[in-house]
């Protein structure tokens, strides 16, 4: 079943619905309505359109037997949602979050400095009337200090608090500006290796994995590590402070990344996606499902190479593999400046919502395949 047909379909079963939940109101409109010829004529040709094409639908032999006509319904459906959810993001502000990864601190004004403060967790939204009355800000912020903290007016008696606000103040006045705390203000600072990553993660997600480990251990991985494989200490803190102040991982910590990493990589994601949830609700959500199907094509491509008597061949397709990445990652390298920005955001959109759609049309045909 194609898209017309889908749509047809669902326009005639809402009117369907509709015609029984408001019957008397109905007939009521179409007396108004009838009494219009123009109008009664345009009816006439839309009802015999659709009893046209209801017989067709219906003995399509490709709908029920093999499930055609409910996955394109469920691939349209997602469809729309991900394009209703992109528009949202396109017009909010926080579609590239907040500017505050651009603007000097010292710039920043007492409103600024309370987004600032609240991204910081649920816990310091206690103290932003504190800061608000004292019109904070970006200059008086950089003056302050842990022992402001402990006074009035702030009087901040919790010493984890002060501490995570501090953590934070230092890598502000070391960065000159606001560091990036969730997706949007990472891909509105960098955008290159947003994109990199997303396409990378989709395609490759252990070769991607160690290099964030070699080439940007502190900035990436350790937040990764320590967000998928927390400490006991982690595990009560939100899911930025924690963040704040990473040390180098447990040996526990390091047991549990590698069994996952080897045998469950898109695992990982998921997980790092489920921990942003309060943060990235829909955006999220999309992640995990995207993590899932990958799951599940990659254990179909084993299951292929095991019934075919296969195994064998994996270490030289791995091989294949990786210098199909290196080729690919060098090409984009040298003509990333040449790329206009418009179509890095389309494909960085296209990979975030669009592709887990067509994610689940290939875990449909790889169920239906005889050897499967």
């Amino acid at each position: 079943m194609n898209c017309p047909q889908v749509l047809v379909l669902i326009i005639l079963s809402l009117r369907d619905v509709i015609e029984k939940l408001f019957s008397d109101a109905i007939e009521q409109r179409k007396e108004d309505i009838l009494q219009n010829s123009d109008v009664a004529r345009s009816l006439a040709t839309f009802q015999k359109y659709g009893n046209d094409q209801m017989p067709t639908v219906r003995n399509t032999g490709r709908i029920n037997p093999q499930g055609g006509g409910f996955f394109s319904g469920v691939l349209t459906a997602l469809t729309c949602v991900a394009v209703v959810l992109l528009g949202y993001h396109w017009s909010s502000r926080e579609f590239e979050d907040d500017h505050l990864v651009h603007k000097p601190v010292a710039k920043w004004t007492a409103k600024e400095v309370i987004i600032w403060l609240e991204q910081l967790g649920p816990w310091a939204s206690h103290y932003k009337e504190r800061f608000l009355l004292e019109k904070v800000n970006g200059r008086l912020l950089l003056t302050l200090t842990e022992e402001d903290f402990t006074k009035e007016p702030y009087s901040i008696e919790n010493s984890n608090h002060r501490k995570a606000i501090m953590a934070e103040l230092e890598r502000v006045k070391a960065l000159g500006v606001k560091p990036p705390q969730n997706l949007w203000e990472y891909k509105a600072v960098n955008p290159g290796k947003s994109l990199f990553l997303l396409y990378a993660l989709k395609s490759s997600p252990r070769l991607s994995m160690l290099y964030l480990y070699l080439f940007d251990y502190t900035e990436a991985f350790l937040p990764f590590i320590h967000t998928i494989c927390p400490t006991q200490e982690d595990m009560y803190e939100d899911t930025v402070t924690k963040l704040i102040d990473l040390q180098d991982p447990s040996w526990k910590q390091w047991r549990e990344f590698i069994v996952k990493y080897l045998f469950l990589p898109y695992q990982l994601i998921a997980e790092f996606a489920w921990d942003w949830l309060d943060v990235h609700y829909w955006t999220s959500r999309f992640i995990i499902v995207n993590a899932m199907l990958l799951s599940v094509l990659e254990l179909f491509s084993f299951w292929r190479l095991w019934s075919r008597r296969e195994l064998k061949t994996i270490p030289h397709r791995m091989w294949r593999h990786f210098w199909k990445a290196l080729t690919q990652g060098l090409f984009v390298a040298i003509f990333w400046p040449l790329i206009p920005q418009f179509v890095c955001n389309c494909l960085f959109y296209w990979a975030l919502y669009f592709n887990p759609i067509t994610n689940i049309d290939q875990v449909v045909k790889e169920v239906r395949r005889p050897e499967t």
